[in-house]
């Protein structure tokens, strides 16, 4: 393999492990959204109840 396709290679693993940090960070804010969510829906329906 040359010097050039081996960067090439380091090149895109980088580029592979930062788009999987990315991703499971992403995943892990649209959880979390997901989750406030339901528990504003929970509250609101509560609330509803209690009328």
């Amino acid at each position: 393999m040359t010097t050039t396709g081996k960067i090439a290679a380091a090149f895109m693993v980088l580029l592979a492990l930062s788009s999987c940090a990315n991703t499971i960070r992403g995943v892990g804010r649209d959880t979390a959204s997901a989750v406030n969510a339901t528990q504003d829906a929970g509250r609101s329906v509560d609330r509803a109840a209690k009328r």
